[in-house]
């Protein structure tokens, strides 16, 4: 993988660059899709790649090992192959996944003890079995396993917490480093910095993973439940310390405007399950706010769902006729408001970008945060 930092914005903290790898090249700041079981819910990977213009979609390496299995996967010759997606893929370690199996899970010095929340079974991962299993998976950028700890959360056990995670990426690396990635094309390895909410474990955390000098790194434990004001906090801090020659991802983040904050911060890469799952429920994003689409408000409404969306049904359907889909628990409704709620987002990163590179992001920006917090 490589990287060209090419524009940084001169009233902020905003960057652009260029991201090459092996499957493709990505223009950063930008939106990864969620994938997580190697689809994005109610969309086509031909929408994903014409429709919405996505250019890296995300996989997740628990959900991937349990179905369809580490055999079927490897058979097929990696995800790219087993799901026709060809450009870049990115997989979160389990990580996450495992913080959110509290009641499932024992965490210990060698790795983590679960149960499938599918079966009940239990499994192991290790940091060198996640290795593996990404070997497997065949994504372009591969994340480190690490532990995300919860909000709130206290110092000591943060702390514990954080020093566990330096342990595992050390291992981590040194599997990494002595394997060979399976499908003839190249993967990339990303630390993650934890350390809750703390500035000094933050600070720490972030010198210890850019010490290691990885090719790109990722910011973890934020957008967990803590107040938005410590989730931008912990971000320029940790963005701060970390190499400015090097991709930034904010991991599980966020809406819109935590997008737009984040690129003002220096974040340069973003994934977040909210666009998809909260167009399932009729929620949209928009350029001038946020429509619930059940709201009997557009049961008359004939104009476009968007008219200003890059997505062509959002241009060519009504929100009446969108709002009706939902009412009769139509399955279109959900894939038209999921084109348009990950239309806008790769809009939204997209303008950034343009923005950052014409010097004019920070008024830009600081427009854009009123519109999409605005609820229509």
């Amino acid at each position: 993988m490589k990287f060209d930092l090419t524009h940084t914005d001169p009233n902020s903290s905003a960057r652009a660059g260029l991201l090459q790898t092996d499957h493709g090249a990505i223009e950063t700041p930008i939106f990864m899709p969620v994938g997580t079981a190697a689809t994005v819910k109610a969309v086509h990977q031909h929408e994903l790649r014409d429709d919405i213009r996505a250019q890296i979609c995300l996989g997740n390496t628990y959900h991937l090992y349990l179905r369809p299995g580490l055999e079927v996967l490897q058979k097929a010759g990696g995800i790219h192959r087993f799901n026709g997606w060809q450009g870049p893929v990115l997989t979160d370690s389990g990580g996450f996944q495992v913080h959110s199996l509290a009641h499932r899970r024992k965490i210990k010095e060698e790795g983590v003890t679960f149960q499938s929340h599918i079966d009940g079974s239990k499994h192991t991962f290790t940091p060198e079995g996640v290795m593996d299993i990404q070997r497997v998976i065949g994504a372009d950028i591969i994340m480190a396993f690490d532990e995300c700890t919860p909000y709130p959360c206290e110092w000591d056990y943060a702390k514990k917490s954080m020093e566990l995670t330096h342990r595992w990426l050390a291992r981590c690396i040194e599997r990494f480093d002595n394997t060979e990635p399976l499908y003839g094309y190249q993967q990339t390895f990303f630390p993650i910095v934890q350390g809750s909410t703390y500035p000094e474990l933050r600070k720490i955390s972030a010198e210890t993973i850019a010490s290691f000098g990885r090719e790109g790194n990722a910011i973890g434990g934020l957008s967990v439940g803590e107040p938005v004001e410590d989730m931008y906090a912990m971000t320029e801090l940790v963005t701060d310390i970390l190499p400015k020659d090097k991709p930034r991802y904010l991991m599980g983040v966020g809406t819109p405007e935590n997008v737009l904050e984040g690129i003002a911060r220096g974040i340069d890469m973003f994934d977040c399950v909210l666009p998809t799952r909260n167009a399932r429920h009729g929620m949209l994003y928009t350029g001038e706010g946020i429509i619930n689409i059940r709201n009997n408000k557009w049961r008359e409404d004939f104009t476009a769902i968007d008219p200003d969306s890059p997505v062509k049904t959002s241009t060519t359907h009504s929100r009446a006729y969108l709002r009706h889909l939902f009412v009769n628990n139509e399955i279109l409704g959900m894939q038209l408001a999921t084109l348009q709620n990950l239309g806008f987002f790769l809009w939204l990163v997209k303008e950034a970008r343009a923005q950052i590179l014409a010097g004019t992001f920070l008024n830009w920006k600081n427009q854009m945060v009123k519109k999409v917090s605005t609820r229509l």
